[in-house]
């Protein structure tokens, strides 16, 4: 196709903004116009989207109360892979990959592109990009290294750890010399956590009728690091079995986000007695370690040392029902949607 020919988009609009639990028909499947080519003097790209990933951000970002909230009548935005059509930025040619902050449509401009990262690295599956060596990857690497700063040993506790940031954590915890436990929705999920994740130990919470009683039977001598992205119930209970001095990292809760009025967590004098310190984290504040990170996890993927499994789920009209089953518990792995074979 030629550069700045009018193609047709296929794009998933936000109905309206999301209060209470998600639903497909929060979500509508479009189709309008675009030009392919970046405005002159805009330094946008003009991209053509490969991959999307299905997270718990795209939900975030369905309640008007959050800062960077999508406007209903607009697609869907997320974390994707895509290539450049056109480009007026000059860090940007055409042909390059990226991947970053784009929309669920085929075709996005792209105004801020110095906030994507190109891909250099295609000597492994370009979906990776939205998982392990992505977002989710970046955010399991600055949670657990720098904000929790773990020394070998130390007992770490992942809730969601079957989630695509639970189980990296827990595989970066097993390389540092960690005691790792995990916590999944189903019993499938806790034997891969433990089979092929590597993890110590992980338990079904939807089997356990008390949560604090679990995690003292897997953590007897109390937790040192929680990765935290579940918050309501888990959160408290956790707080009874952190160890002196405890670490918890915050990138996100879960739980909460199909609730009306969020749960209260009523342990936190527990802070002061164990002097925890609990440090919530946004990923966009460490990507100046990105590098950093990608030399390391792609030394482990190629030496078989760290693995992800993904579910690679085909076109647009699929994303509404894939991005609801991260709320139901019915995910089988890192949930990305194909949009394009390039």
């Amino acid at each position: 196709m030629a550069k700045g020919e009018e193609v047709s988009n296929k794009q998933v609009l936000l109905r309206d903004y999301v209060y209470g639990p998600l639903k497909e028909t929060d979500m509508v499947l479009s189709t309008g116009t675009v030009h392919l080519k970046a405005p002159q003097g805009s330094k946008a790209i003009m991209v053509k989207n490969i991959y999307l990933a299905c997270e718990p951000y795209s939900r975030k970002l369905m309640m008007k109360e959050d800062k960077n909230a999508i406007e209903p009548g607009s697609a869907i935005t997320g974390f994707g892979v895509a290539k450049v059509l056109d480009s007026d930025h000059p860090d940007f040619k055409v042909g390059d990959l990226v991947w970053g902050i784009t929309r669920w449509e085929e075709y996005s401009l792209i105004k801020t592109p110095e906030s994507m990262f190109k891909i250099q690295n295609t000597d492994v599956p370009l979906s990776y990009y939205t998982g392990i060596l992505g977002m989710p990857g970046m955010t399991a690497y600055a949670g657990f290294f720098e904000v929790c700063a773990p020394k070998k040993g130390e007992y770490v506790f992942v809730s969601s750890a079957f989630g695509a940031v639970g189980q990296i954590v827990g595989q970066f915890a097993k390389l540092m010399g960690c005691y790792v436990v995990g916590s999944a929705g189903s019993d499938d999920k806790v034997d891969l956590l433990k089979n092929k994740f590597g993890f110590d130990e992980a338990f079904n919470y939807k089997k356990e009728q008390d949560l604090d009683a679990a995690l003292k039977r897997y953590f007897p001598d109390g937790i040192d690091i929680y990765f935290e992205s579940v918050g309501g119930k888990m959160l408290d209970a956790v707080l009874l079995n952190m160890r002196l001095r405890g670490r918890i990292a915050v990138c996100g809760m879960i739980s909460q986000h199909n609730l009306e009025h969020s749960e209260g967590v009523h342990n936190l004098t527990l802070f002061t007695s164990k002097r925890i310190r609990m440090e919530g984290f946004l990923v966009f504040d460490y990507y100046h370690l990105y590098p950093k990170f990608l030399d390391l996890t792609l030394q482990y993927i190629k030496e078989g040392k760290m693995v992800c499994i993904e579910n690679i789920i085909e076109g647009l009209e699929s994303g509404p029902a894939a991005l609801v089953r991260l709320y139901d518990g019915n995910v089988d792995g890192k949930q990305v949607l194909c949009i394009s074979h390039e």
